[in-house]
This record gives C-alpha cells, sequence and structure tokens, in this order.
C-alpha cells in the first residue's frame, strides 16, 4: 500500500505540551515539511524562544538553539554569520518578537540578515497568563486589559508585517493564517518559500501566522478558529507583504 501522508522527518516522535486546539503543532508542520522537500534540514538550526514554544527543540529533528527572551534575531545573527552555510530560522511569538524582541527584530531585518522568522501571532501573551501583547486588538478583553484593550492608554497594536514591509532593505514579509486547511495550505507556500529565499543566499524572511489560543481567549477550540476568521484577519489582513524582487525602496 502506497502511503500518501507520514510525519515529517524534521519533526521528532515526541507529544508536545501545547494547549488543546493550539496551532503551534500546525505550524510547526509546515515548516518541517518545507525543510525536508527543499533538502534543508541536515545544515538547518533553530531558535527557541521565551514563550509558548520555549520547547520547540523537542519537537524539530534539526539543530536547535535556546535564546534569552526576545533575543532570538541577534542570536541567528551570529550563529548565521560564522557559519553562513547553514540555514536559520527563529520561531518566535507576538510577546518575545514583538515586545522584548521588536528592536532584535527590526534591525535584523534592515541589516537583511539571512534569515528566517517564524511569527505566532496569538493577539497575547500566552505561556505566563494571557496577558495583553503588543498584537492586543482595540477592545480585546486579557488578564491585564479585563475592560478591553484602550488605545487611548496602551497605543494601538503593532501590525509587525506592514512595519517591516516599510524598511528598504529587500525582505521577504508575509502573513497567514493556519485555522483552516484552506488556510494552512496557502501558509505552507509561504513558510516554504521563505526557506527557499534563504537558501538561495537573497534576503531576510519573516513570516507572520495568525494562530489561536483557545485557553487564553476563553474559548473552545472552534470558537477560537471562528474568532480568527472573524476578528482577526480583518485586522490583521493576509498576504504577501513584500519581496526581495521588489528591490530598494519597492
Amino acid at each position: 500500500m502506497r502511503t500518501i501522508f507520514e510525519k515529517p522527518d524534521a519533526l521528532t516522535d515526541k507529544i508536545t505540551h501545547y494547549c488543546p486546539g493550539c496551532t503551534h503543532g500546525v505550524i510547526h508542520r509546515l515548516v518541517a515539511e518545507s525543510l525536508d522537500e527543499l533538502g534543508l534540514r541536515e545544515r538547518t538550526v533553530g531558535i527557541a524562544p521565551v514563550g509558548c514554544a520555549v520547547l520547540a527543540y523537542h519537537y524539530f529533528n534539526t539543530d536547535f538553539q535556546e535564546a534569552a527572551h526576545g533575543r532570538a534575531a541577534a542570536l541567528a545573527t551570529g550563529a548565521k554569520r560564522v557559519r553562513p552555510d547553514l540555514i536559520l530560522f527563529t520561531y518566535q511569538g507576538d510577546g518575545d518578537l514583538a515586545s522584548i524582541g521588536m528592536a532584535e527584530t527590526i534591525h535584523a531585518c534592515n541589516r537583511g540578515e539571512k534569515i528566517t522568522t517564524i511569527f505566532v501571532n496569538n493577539a497575547v501573551y500566552g505561556m505566563t497568563g494571557g496577558q495583553m501583547a503588543p498584537t492586543t486588538m482595540p477592545g480585546q478583553v486579557t488578564t491585564t486589559s479585563p475592560a478591553g484593550r484602550d488605545v487611548a492608554e496602551c497605543g494601538q497594536p503593532i501590525r509587525m508585517a506592514e512595519v517591516l514591509s516599510q524598511i528598504k532593505t529587500p525582505g521577504y514579509i508575509a502573513r497567514v493564517a493556519v485555522h483552516t486547511p484552506a488556510h494552512i495550505v496557502k501558509a505552507k507556500r509561504c513558510i516554504k518559500q521563505a526557506f527557499k529565499y534563504q537558501a538561495e543566499g537573497r534576503c531576510y524572511s519573516l513570516v507572520e501566522c495568525l494562530s489561536t489560543c483557545p485557553t487564553n481567549w476563553g474559548m473552545t477550540p472552534i470558537e477560537s478558529i471562528k474568532w480568527v476568521e472573524e476578528t482577526m484577519m480583518p485586522y490583521y489582513p493576509l498576504g504577501v507583504k513584500r519581496t526581495p524582487d521588489e528591490g530598494e525602496g519597492g
């Protein structure tokens, strides 16, 4: 009998710690499939963040390093410059990347570091108890904004894909979602393209993935899927925001 679906070689057999209904596992698989299909697994090094994916090194069958909170892009930059033959990717949540790691993220993009960042945006701090994140939307209830995010007091949410797409240095910036099969297929294309650009030595790349967080949203998994579709996607529109082919100043 012909096998038509199996576990990617770039994933281990270890059961993940993620909450039921969380889509981190989906994103892990898309990264792993992309590495396998491009033949990059044996020379890939991942950088784990501080956050829900802090234990990512257990789940990927690649070399891995653990970064201090927010410093994944800096650690990846150092490794890539020492070993430019390696494929470096960071896997970060919205608190790690867009809060404490904002400077590292922007400057890595601005320098055109040849690394790939997988950015998981669930609009809340997941691991630490559901606090307001830089990506929490106006009016969204969290443990530290029980009346909803007040933009007059806390400022507007940060749309990282749009921010990075304004940098003149050529790069690949995209936003995808992983809450339905159709969106997962499209997300896979963008993630694979990001790794392909790195393998070709082209540019910095970031793929922002809209992800569910049923636990901290206080929803069932089904409700959280609906919330991504009806609430997150209108505020965080999907699509490729920038390609290296647009060139400097595009």
